[in-house]
């Protein structure tokens, strides 16, 4: 369930004259800003995107970055774009890091959905001029690009259809090569890339019936480990991803510093999905909601936007 409230009929001319009076003049009118875009889904935000650049011959996008600065800029830059788009930008950035953010094109990877992943191969190699795969194969080495490259370039079947037979025996191997610490072994790889999430979730679920204890359990290892770190990532991403992200923000929170990239990245990423459902766990994971989380832990528009997208104004 979406957390964004987003009302039944919009104007995108009115949006977008709103949005070049809070740009015109002495000074950026943010609260008028966070109103109109915090409150469109994807579609209208694309209208008014075409509106506005109809009515002015300025790319709208260009303009809120020369007006915005820092947090509240990136939070309002990955809010405007569309999804693909975004994701393609989110992958791009993680790649291109010093030391490569891996959980990033991870979460991409295995919480989209096939036709979604498709569509941000085809975002990225139109913004980049590369293929996706590509950049995560040049910025990512051994196992670790093994995996990577498999995740990216994959396409599930996504349907409810499972083989419980199949589940059996590829728990088993899977238990086999976990238990040889033969994490890097290429049915692993194999398994995580090629199945359907149903089809993962029923695996693992057997895993779990017949030893006692989840796989990710057992991965625990060296905690510098950068493929390990990965494959237990992408398990809880394909196996519970709304778990996942919860733990994500928690962490982001909890840090001395607040991560404001893994929060800018959930909360807009999620708000149109399932951040209603991500909330009710984090609530229940933390005694605390996300929103008071949030307001506590940021500060002036960039809170503002970001409790607007949690479905509570400040």
């Amino acid at each position: 369930m979406a957390t964004i409230d987003v009302p039944e009929q919009v104007s995108v001319l009115a949006d977008a004259e709103a949005l070049r009076k809070a740009c015109k003049g002495w000074g950026t009118d943010e609260k008028a800003i966070i109103s109109v875009l915090g409150h469109r889904n994807a579609v209208q935000r694309k209208q008014i995107r075409l509106a506005y650049e109809d009515l002015y011959q300025e790319d709208l996008i260009k303009r809120l970055e020369s007006e915005l600065s820092g947090d509240f800029e990136k939070a309002v830059y990955r809010w405007i774009l569309d999804p693909a788009d975004r994701d393609a930008v989110l992958a791009n950035v993680a790649i291109k890091k010093l030391s490569p953010d891996h959980h990033v094109i991870v979460e991409i990877s295995c919480t989209r959905s096939p036709e979604e992943l498709l569509a941000v191969r085809r975002a990225y190699q139109a913004r980049y001029k590369h293929s996706l795969e590509e950049d995560v194969a040049a910025h990512t080495k051994g196992d670790t690009r093994k995996l990577l490259v498999a995740l990216v370039s994959a396409f599930r079947y996504d349907g409810e259809e499972i083989n419980t037979r199949v589940a059996n025996s590829e728990a088993k191997i899977l238990h086999e090569a976990v238990k040889d610490k033969e994490f890097n072994h290429e049915d692993i790889i194999r398994i995580l890339s090629t199945r359907s999430k149903m089809q993962l979730m029923a695996t693992f679920n057997r895993y779990r019936d017949d030893h006692g204890t989840t796989i990710t359990k057992n991965l625990e290892g060296d905690s510098g480990d950068e493929f390990l770190k990965a494959l237990r990532t992408t398990i809880r991403c394909l196996n519970d991803p709304k778990k996942y992200f919860e733990k994500v923000l928690r962490n982001s929170i909890r840090r001395v510093g607040t991560d404001e990239d893994a929060l800018t990245r959930v909360i807009v990423t999620r708000a149109e999905k399932d951040l209603k459902d991500i909330k009710e766990l984090y609530h229940k994971r933390n005694s605390v909601p996300l929103d008071q989380a949030v307001a506590k832990d940021t500060t002036g528009d960039y809170k503002a936007l970001l409790l607007t997208l949690l479905g509570k104004e400040d």
